[in-house]
């Protein structure tokens, strides 16, 4: 399409949120977000086809403007953290689904790292999670409680020191971000190549489906929300690296804000991940099998239909996709 054709297609649009941005025009949250969305879609297509037209400084500027009149009010109303979770969040994780798809691929890459090295290196196991820990552990499993190590200490502490641990490891990869991702990229990495050696050593000693039925109760939870953790920190190295038509200091200011609302988003998951370690994983071996794998699928059902499939429905119902 023309430049030209293209400008008087959309003109009307345009001016019609310029009055919206304005108040000259009222409009629902949900028509701005609509009408937010198109403008993005315009700029990135004037982007790619007019990269030097005026028209991208343009709609750059209008696209600012948008961003700051959806995510920048503070009016106090009742389902405000209900749109923030339910709409704000999977918009972002729509749009940065790329980063989202990394972050899994390389979560999934050094978790068959760790499985290589624990099956072909002997010592591995001690090397990353320790002597003590392998020595003790050894020691349960002969005496039949294969995570008896996991059993000690109140279960309200634990539960209050697991979620405070469990979030300032959120926070780290989050604000990892900063060295271009870098930083984020080794948490994943170590976290990665432990769980995997883990559950290779567990198998290696005839407990691997103690270790399932223990580990992923509330391992489900907090393994996937570290992975989202891991895309926000890419997020935060992406918007340095690849600023686009944005100045490095916007791009970054975006990226950290979108990146921040995801790492939220974990926040109630993390939650519940501590509660199922600090209250029910140590109980794994007294519930039936079945209840076990029920948290378990339960967890991953939900936790991957709100980060990889709500997010689709949300961009279809603001004409995104």
């Amino acid at each position: 399409m023309r430049e030209v054709a293209f400008i008087k297609q959309n003109k009307e649009k345009w001016l019609e949120f310029e009055e919206v941005i304005s108040k000259k025009t009222e409009k629902s949250p949900d028509e701005i977000a609509d009408l937010h969305i198109k403008i993005m879609n315009d700029l990135s297509y004037a982007q790619s086809f007019y990269p030097k037209s005026k028209v991208v400084t343009y709609l750059n500027k209008l696209a600012k403007k948008s961003y700051g009149k959806i995510y920048h009010t503070k009016k106090q109303d009742k389902n405000n953290l209900f749109h923030f979770f339910f709409d704000t969040v999977p918009l972002i994780a729509y749009k940065r689904r790329n980063y989202i798809y990394v972050s899994f691929a390389f979560f999934f890459i050094c978790f068959f790292i760790g499985l290589l090295s624990t099956f072909n290196e002997e010592n591995f196991a001690r090397e990353i999670l320790g002597n003590a820990y392998v020595d003790e552990t050894l020691e349960n499993i002969a005496s039949g409680d294969a995570l008896a190590i996991y059993k000690g200490g109140s279960t309200w502490g634990s539960f209050i020191g697991i979620f405070d641990n469990n979030l300032r490891v959120g926070l780290n990869m989050f604000l990892s971000g900063l060295f271009i991702g870098i930083g984020t990229g080794y948490y994943i990495l170590y976290n990665g190549i432990m769980v995997a050696v883990f559950q290779a050593f567990f198998y290696q000693h005839n407990s691997f489906y103690d270790s399932i039925k223990g580990i992923w109760i509330h391992g489900t939870y907090e393994i996937f929300a570290m992975v989202i953790e891991a895309s926000a920190g890419y997020i935060i190295g992406g918007s340095l690296l690849f600023p686009g038509a944005l100045k490095r200091i916007e791009s970054l200011k975006k990226g950290l804000r979108e990146a921040f609302f995801l790492f939220i988003s974990t926040i109630p998951f993390t939650f519940v991940a501590a509660f199922l370690e600090g209250y029910v994983t140590r109980l794994y071996n007294q519930i039936p099998a079945i209840i076990c794998y029920i948290i378990i699928l339960a967890s991953l059902a939900s936790i991957s239909y709100y980060y990889l499939v709500l997010p689709f429905k949300v961009a279809s119902k603001h004409h995104l996709r």
